[in-house]
């Protein structure tokens, strides 16, 4: 491969993930809230989990998870999570609704990686899983975790016990 190739696919590789962040979260953001306000079985804090407490026992994601861009931030009519909203009982359940949308919106943007194996050489294909992985699961695990210990507070439960 070429230097010029190798300039082409990193280009050609990066306008599509453009493309798929953009698209996927402007799906994302037009899914209703209520459905975020429901018990999603795919988005449910586990037991295992303690409330979110594993993530930032395993991962420290109290220490860095205030440096991750805010979604708010490029959408400017998005829920902005950075922050609470109000410490009312419904404030904390929209802002728990919205880490679902987040978390959703965040496992989405992974699952198109393997296409990347379609135009690029298998090395390139794996830098690109990488980049999926590497550029959503901080997202994910802050969304869990934040999610967990609203839910907490909340005294939500929605697993069986």
């Amino acid at each position: 491969m070429t230097v010029i190739n190798a300039i082409w696919l990193l280009i050609v590789n990066i306008m599509v993930w453009l493309v798929l962040h953009f698209s996927i979260s402007a799906l994302c953001f037009k899914i209703p809230l209520r459905y975020f306000l429901k018990d999603v079985v795919f988005l449910r804090i586990a037991e295992w989990e303690e409330n979110g407490k594993i993530w930032n026992r395993l991962f420290l994601v109290k220490k860095w998870k205030r440096h991750l861009i805010d979604g708010s931030s490029i959408a400017k009519k998005s829920y902005n999570k950075s922050h609470l909203h109000g410490t009312k009982r419904e404030d904390l359940k929209i802002f728990a609704a919205e880490t679902k949308r987040a978390e959703i919106t965040h496992w989405l943007l992974i699952l198109p990686a393997p296409l990347f194996f379609i135009w690029n050489p298998v090395w390139a294909g794996w830098i690109n899983i990488a980049y999926a992985l590497f550029a959503n699961v901080p997202f994910i695990m802050t969304q869990r975790y934040n999610r967990g210990r609203i839910e907490s507070i909340l005294g939500l439960s929605y697993r069986s016990n």
